[in-house]
């Protein structure tokens, strides 16, 4: 197991651990039902907090940013020698989370997206893992919801009896809600992106061998080019950029400059 704490990436804290370390952390927030925030984070999500004060003080105050991309763990590595071998990417790391709840009696919740892809990810989740229990499976309303709409959200998935809660929205609009809800629930609050998609078989993943050489941006490039040339195209190079003024010391990246968000944002 690899757990070697949070490492300054661009301004971003990016925690060094493997799938081991990280489900352990999750299932012991869970076991003591502790406010827990959980990212995974691939290139777009660290430049979203390099580029937004107020998000990088929230991914900040995430109790776990997970190196999702290959990339994200080629900086930290190059950067701070953490010596990680493989990153822990989103989709995967549900699984991870969701087989350790099965087998400790937790059960889940699922939040985001439409009810046709909750119902056919609640389906092949249970199939894959007969032991696990999913409490609750709500639909996003694909807008901000009123303060009213968030204490009723937060006590329907309090009394639905679920232990954890993943949240599958897109980045940075996930994060935002994790951070956001960790604290009123209670309880891990772990955002995983395109892992419902992709886990229900709406949207393929990227051969084993482009996501080894860091590539699945280019597959997913390719599967949704207008929704996402303009991420790809110009926030890579300028990530690159920006390691490489880290790495020999161009420009300073702290760590505490993060703005405190000014209002509640609660994306639904």
């Amino acid at each position: 197991m690899i757990d070697r704490g949070k490492f300054n990436l661009l301004g971003v804290q990016v925690d060094a651990v493997d799938y081991e370390g990280a489900v352990a952390r999750i299932m012991t927030a869970t076991e003591q039902r502790e406010p827990y925030g959980v990212s995974a984070l691939a290139v777009h999500g660290v430049m979203t907090g390099v580029l937004d004060e107020e998000h990088r003080y929230r991914l900040n105050h995430l109790e776990l940013v997970a190196p999702d991309g290959q990339p994200v763990r080629w900086g930290i590595n190059w950067l701070h020698r953490t010596g990680l071998a493989s990153r822990v990417y989103g989709p995967q790391l549900m699984l991870e989370v969701c087989r350790a709840c099965a087998e400790r009696g937790f059960a889940i919740a699922l939040f985001g997206g439409s009810d046709e892809l909750l119902e056919k990810l609640h389906q092949r989740l249970v199939e894959r893992f007969p032991g696990l229990h999913i409490a609750a499976a709500i639909p996003s309303k694909f807008r901000t919801l009123r303060a009213e709409e968030k204490q009723a959200l937060v006590e329907q998935l309090q009394n639905s009896g679920a232990r954890l809660v993943f949240v599958g929205l897109g980045c940075p609009r996930q994060e935002v809600w994790a951070f956001e809800f960790k604290e009123a629930l209670r309880m891990p609050v772990i955002a995983v992106g395109a892992a419902f998609n992709f886990h229900a078989g709406r949207l393929s993943q990227a051969p084993s061998w482009m996501q080894r050489a860091g590539l699945e941006w280019l597959y997913r490039l390719g599967c949704e080019p207008r929704r996402l040339w303009r991420r790809y195209v110009f926030l890579n190079p300028y990530y690159l950029w920006l390691l490489m003024c880290q790495r020999l010391k161009l420009r300073r990246f702290p760590t505490d400059n993060g703005r405190p968000p000014q209002r509640e944002i609660l994306p639904g």
